[in-house]
């Protein structure tokens, strides 16, 4: 995992006083105001228009505003949370006229508009080799976009095979959409990990975003000049004093976080064709998602599926490792400096490997886990 979880013991201080807040919008409803003398012309406009017979339309009040359309939408999935495009989606109304019905993309999204929202609907979904899906009855408000989630199709007890999606770019783009969203109590970057049960592999290109991404965000780099003031306090690396230090301290530690990310997570994953991302196993026994866990610095997914030794991990802590050779002070440099932070950052790894199985999903804002 590559990213600046696994320093989750030094970054964690920033955000351990954050306290999430949420304001809701008043709204103020007001009566008509109009007010007259019953009968009476000159106090009641309608009364005047009543009894004035060659009143041209225009003259007449204006009606009541008609309710603004809303929409309706969603995502189909089978019960493995797999897209299932092509399905037909059939918004059901009270009658034959308020009923419509479309075809689920190739994202298998499907959209709904110009919806009365004064009346109730449900939604029904019929897939070859799935069976019928009906969702219950709901209602909308005016304007609104009506998001129908926990669509989950079941496959045909007789259906030999299927194919529920197509272009895996595409899909493995939306995958990378939804893990940059991903953060832990909403701040720290969790980029680098996948609650998908079914996920594709990433090309070359995303891979690349993903490390680029991260290294960027203003978290890593926040924590790069945090860690660069303890650095300060602690004297090492050994630089100068002042203001001078500090930021020769800060730009050797962005180095290092940068070079582990990019080696880790693209360069050598590319080479490699291996998956950065650590899979959460989140079912099985205690043992087994431990296991799972600890065999991450070790054992990747390779972009065949398999099962392979993480080679770009490994080579991408050495290979950073040994890159601070050439701008750590000569008194901070030697291999068995570089071998020792290596056996440091390889147990960092084991421990938020385990965090990521057992905690940090349940604190990682837009991970499936949550959702």
């Amino acid at each position: 995992m590559h990213f600046s979880i696994s320093r989750i013991s030094r970054l964690a201080v920033l955000t351990l006083f954050l306290v999430p807040v949420a304001s809701i919008p008043a709204m103020s409803l007001s009566g008509y105001p109009g007010e007259g003398k019953v009968g009476s012309p000159e106090g009641n406009p309608y009364n005047s228009a009543l009894h004035d017979t060659n009143a041209a339309p225009e003259e007449l009040p204006d009606a009541p505003g008609v309710p603004a359309p809303a929409r309706v939408s969603g995502t189909v999935e089978d019960t493995n949370g797999d897209l299932v495009p092509g399905a037909t989606v059939i918004l059901r109304g009270p009658t034959a006229a308020s009923t419509q019905s479309a075809v689920a993309d190739a994202n298998a999204m499907f959209l709904f508009e110009n919806v009365d929202p004064t009346l109730s609907y449900s939604i029904e979904i019929q897939a070859k080799e799935f069976v019928d899906w009906k969702g219950p009855s709901f209602k909308i408000d005016p304007g609104q976009l009506y998001l129908q989630s926990d669509i989950h199709m079941r496959i045909q007890a007789d259906a030999q095979s299927v194919t529920v999606y197509g272009d895996n770019e595409v899909i493995a783009t939306e995958q990378v959409h939804v893990e940059m969203q991903q953060r832990v109590l909403g701040v720290i970057p969790n980029f680098y990990v996948s609650y998908d049960p079914n996920p594709v592999p990433l090309s070359a290109k995303l891979k690349f975003k993903l490390a680029i991404r991260v290294s960027l965000d203003p978290v890593t780099l926040g924590g790069s000049a945090f860690i660069a003031g303890i650095y300060q306090g602690l004297r090492y690396p050994d630089y100068r004093l002042g203001t001078i230090g500090y930021f020769q301290r800060f730009g050797s530690e962005a180095a290092t976080e940068t070079s582990d990310i990019l080696f880790g997570g693209a360069i050598f994953p590319v080479l490699f064709h291996q998956d950065p991302r650590y899979f959460y196993q989140g079912t099985g026994t205690t043992w087994s998602r431990m296991r799972h866990a600890m065999a991450n610095p070790f054992l990747c997914r390779g972009d065949n599926g398999k099962t392979e030794i993480n080679y770009s991990t490994i080579g991408g802590d050495l290979a950073s490792g040994f890159l601070t050779e050439t701008y750590y002070p000569a008194s901070n440099r030697s291999t068995g400096l570089v071998m020792e932070n290596f056996g440091i950052g390889t147990g960092e790894r084991i421990a938020s490997s385990l965090l990521q199985e057992f905690l940090l999903g349940y604190l990682t804002s837009h991970s499936r886990k949550k959702n």
